[in-house]
């Protein structure tokens, strides 16, 4: 199955509707894994511009949408949508788009939803999770999981919660993550500290290495750096990845209340 350009950052309506419909049939997620959360809240909004090498190629934002209720309790929907600018779509055409709806609590996804439209390449997946059972169910039937796994939305959020502040260089963190039918059981691993210079000025960062899958897009599994925000926000301020034909970026272009903190 072809992978996305964007798969590591990134519904039409009628699936949406078709998600929305079915939360009334969701079964209690494992709500014993308690997160503490002071990364994110609802209403953040992050804007990035995303490059080709030295060209502007293309724009990805994520969201963190007015929670719902679910089986009454509270829920975050993460969205995360990457799209190519029009003066770039002559070359390569992408509309991605990737939602997560996670317990506020454990931080566990309840429902995924992800759509690819890439030239004339169109996917869809759709994912239910049953986290006490150990399994999700999607249009290919039930997969088994591990309790606790993530997605490529929920994962970026998750990732963002952990405490790097007493830890080693080269500390590595487990986290398994659904994709494309499969389960795939990766590490990130903390760099270091380092300040970059950016177009917001100078930023104060950790940096982490998240272990990548390799396919058709990736050349090797540590081909992804990112740098986050060296406080409580874990702010993703620069992505870097070499994929088999030349280069990606992923800049921030945006601080708001943030930028106080850490800059």
């Amino acid at each position: 199955m072809r992978k996305s350009i964007f798969a590591p950052f990134a519904i039409p309506l009628i699936v949406l509707c078709m998600i929305l419909f079915s939360f009334s049939y969701i079964q209690p997620v494992a709500f014993g894994n308690k997160v503490e959360n002071l990364a994110y809240q609802e209403g953040e909004i992050l804007k990035y511009r995303i490059h080709y090498g030295v060209v502007n190629a293309g724009v990805v934002n994520m969201q963190v949408s007015q929670p719902m209720e679910i089986n009454k309790r509270k829920a975050y929907n993460l969205k995360i949508e990457g799209e190519t600018l029009k003066s770039f779509d002559w070359a390569f055409k992408v509309r991605d788009k990737f939602e997560s709806w996670v317990d506020a609590e454990s931080l566990t996804p309840l429902r995924y939803s992800k759509t690819v439209r890439e030239d004339d390449y169109f996917h869809q997946d759709i994912a239910i999770y049953n986290h006490d059972e150990q399994w999700l169910k999607n249009k290919k039937g039930q997969l088994a999981i591990t309790k606790y796994t993530q997605d490529l939305a929920s994962a970026i959020y998750y990732l963002r919660t952990l405490d790097f502040s007493d830890k080693n260089k080269g500390t590595s963190y487990p986290i398994d993550v659904y994709m494309d039918n499969e389960i795939h059981h990766l590490q990130v691993k903390y760099v270091g500290k380092e300040t970059i210079n950016s177009d917001l000025g100078k930023i104060r960062c950790l940096k982490l290495k998240p272990e990548l899958v390799v396919d058709r897009v990736f050349k090797h599994k540590d081909a992804m750096t990112v740098w986050v925000t060296d406080d409580l926000n874990h702010i993703p301020v620069r992505i870097q990845t070499d994929i088999r034909v030349g280069s990606l970026s992923l800049l921030l272009k945006n601080l708001h209340e943030y930028q106080s903190e850490f800059v």
